[in-house]
């Protein structure tokens, strides 16, 4: 069984890179064998405290693999388990138009460029973390196709507990987050981010970085 953790990296002060620079973060991490396309581009109103593999719309873009132009909403809550809570606590709303998806990193530059970039939230959807990378593969206990990623651009900063369990009361420590990575993941051998998507995200959003984890 064990516990699913999302995990999630961005810079000590939310900034929105300029979107030619997130192209070129977006596609280093596939160039570096950081992750493992194929890759899913989103617009729309995205929750950075979404979880990714039970109830984001990027994850239904990778699962479900929907055509170009789909709308994807975050199923409602019926009234008896709605919670009062927000996210990651409570259930997250959620919806993004699928823009464009496929294989090959560069196609997805000029779809990016095309993307309402600073107007809505946007979401990089890659496949999972690539265990044919040493570094990663060393850094799990075991490989897992269902670890996921996600590169976000949100149009505004959203804040994102350090470290809380989904089922826990609301509270602790939080971090405001707009440019960023969330991943999955089961059982990792070290604690703290894996080190190197961290150093590629210092290259790229700077030296000065914060992560933290949600489970449950």
């Amino acid at each position: 069984m064990g516990i699913w953790y999302d995990a999630f990296i961005a810079p000590a002060q939310p900034t929105l890179l300029p979107s030619e620079a997130f192209g070129r973060f977006v596609r280093d991490l596939a160039r570096e064998r950081v992750v493992h396309t194929p890759w899913a581009l989103l617009a729309g109103e995205l929750c950075i405290n979404a979880s990714l593999n039970w109830e984001s719309v990027s994850g239904r873009a990778r699962y479900e693999r929907p055509a170009p132009g789909t709308l994807l909403c975050t199923d409602p809550e019926s009234e008896q388990f709605r919670s009062p809570y927000p996210p990651p606590w409570g259930g997250s709303r959620e919806r993004a138009r699928l823009l464009a998806a496929g294989d090959a990193i560069l196609d997805l530059l000029p779809a990016l460029q095309a993307a309402p970039y600073g107007q809505q939230d946007i979401a990089v959807v890659f496949d999972r973390l690539n265990f044919g990378n040493r570094a990663i593969a060393d850094y799990f206990h075991a490989e897992d196709p269902r670890t996921m990623l996600v590169a976000f651009a949100l149009a505004h900063p959203q804040s994102r507990p350090l470290a809380t369990c989904f089922s826990d009361e609301p509270g602790g420590p939080m971090h405001p987050v707009q440019t960023g990575v969330v991943h999955t993941f089961k059982l990792a051998v070290e604690d703290g981010p894996v080190p190197v998507l961290a150093a590629l995200l210092a290259r790229h959003l700077g030296p000065d970085l914060v992560s933290g984890e949600t489970w449950g």
